[in-house]
């Protein structure tokens, strides 16, 4: 039985002790890998990051002012084109016909116009004959020489002739009117007719041509589209928690969707006074420093990221120390072996992932950065120089 039970214990005992170390190495009860770094007083260039379009400052949508068919269109997307340039025309149908049936009509207004002049002419000229007479018979009843029948007769012919010189009055402002109508409407239709021609009002780039030959436009519907590409910008959306300090003239780094290894520098313009309560965006106006070449299609996604001004040395680590540990905001510091977790309270971020700290941590401790899992008070650490899966 004795020497049973000493092989048995001889057995026994390395197998303990094995399963012992691995537990204690390997197992759950083994010391967690964790990087540490120690805290800095340093000043951090916060930055803003955002996605965009790239859009055209001024959209000149050109189209006719009546309704009408196209009858022809002169350019395709892609064009540039130079201002004065025609782009199109519109078919002006029964346009000349009109123009020449008002010219004829100014022409008969004028003839009628003459007609009323001379008419004014005559009747002016009886009025004063017939003014003449009846002051004479008036006289001549005074002298008793003639009868205040002859005199009442005459004075009605006055009468007469002063109603029919209204009358022709009447007749001449008519005629007038009409005439000044007619060259109204004449204008009119010769400016709808320089309209028939759809042309570029700038040197620009066609960016839309929204209908073909032979199709019904409705007056200001769009036929073509030119924009004017040095004016380009960005239209950026930013979270509005992040843009604190946000303002023009900010310098900017550019990436097009289309050119993900070329960074364009550019600069703030504006921005919008309005914000989107939604999304809980600010939106901005991002403008090259120099256009690219070749120019991106309006309407491409971008990268924009904003330099904010530097903000004083304050206590820095990496965003990724900080941790929630029971509701509580804070970084797990290394303390004689072990762990403490200590409530902090953060400020401003950049965008290489360092966060400054404003309350409850001093610069000079050393803080876990990354582990290979969740720590707790009594969790044993190893220290090493970079946990496999993770950022150098």
């Amino acid at each position: 039985m004795k020497k049973r039970t000493l092989i048995l214990i001889a057995v026994l005992v390395p197998i303990l002790a094995l399963f012992a170390y691995t537990a204690l190495r390997s197992g759950p009860l083994a010391p967690i890998p964790v990087t540490v770094a120690t805290v800095e007083d340093i000043r951090i260039a916060p930055a803003v990051f955002g996605i965009g379009t790239v859009e055209a400052r001024f959209v000149h949508r050109i189209g006719p002012t009546m309704a009408g068919r196209v009858e022809g269109v002169e350019v395709h997307v892609g064009d540039r084109v130079a201002a004065g340039q025609v782009l199109g025309r519109m078919d002006g149908i029964d346009l000349d016909e009109r123009i020449r049936a008002l010219e004829a009509a100014i022409a008969r207004a004028g003839a009628n116009l003459s007609a009323a002049e001379a008419r004014i002419a005559d009747a002016e000229a009886t009025l004063s004959y017939a003014t003449a007479r009846a002051r004479r018979e008036e006289s001549l009843v005074e002298a008793r020489a003639t009868t205040r029948d002859v005199m009442e007769a005459k004075q009605m012919e006055n009468r007469v002739a002063k109603a029919r010189l209204a009358a022709v009055r009447a007749d001449l402002a008519a005629s007038r009117h009409e005439l000044a109508r007619n060259r109204a409407e004449r204008e009119a239709l010769m400016r709808q007719r320089e309209n028939l021609d759809l042309v570029s009002p700038v040197d620009g780039l066609v960016a839309l041509r929204a209908v073909d030959p032979g199709t019904t436009v409705v007056a200001g519907q769009t036929v073509v589209e030119v924009i004017d590409p040095s004016t380009l910008w960005i239209d950026v959306r930013f979270d509005q928690l992040q843009t604190a300090g946000l303002g023009p003239g900010q310098p900017a780094r550019i990436v097009l969707r289309s050119r993900p290894d070329a960074v364009l520098a550019g600069r703030v313009l504006r921005i919008e006074p309005l914000a989107d309560a939604v999304t809980e965006e600010m939106r901005a106006k991002v403008t090259f420093d120099a256009l690219p070449d070749p120019l991106p299609p309006v309407g491409e996604l971008a990268e924009v990221t904003v330099g904010l001004p530097p903000l004083p040395a304050r206590p820095t680590v990496a965003a990724a120390s900080v941790q929630r540990y029971q509701g509580r905001l804070g970084v797990w510091a290394v303390e004689d072996g072990g762990l403490a977790f200590v409530p902090v309270k953060t400020g401003a971020a950049d965008l290489d992932g360092r966060i400054q700290i404003l309350e409850g941590l001093e610069a000079g401790r050393q803080v876990v950065v990354y582990r290979h899992r969740g720590l707790g008070e009594n969790s044993r650490i190893e220290i090493v120089e970079r946990i496999p899966g993770t950022a150098p």
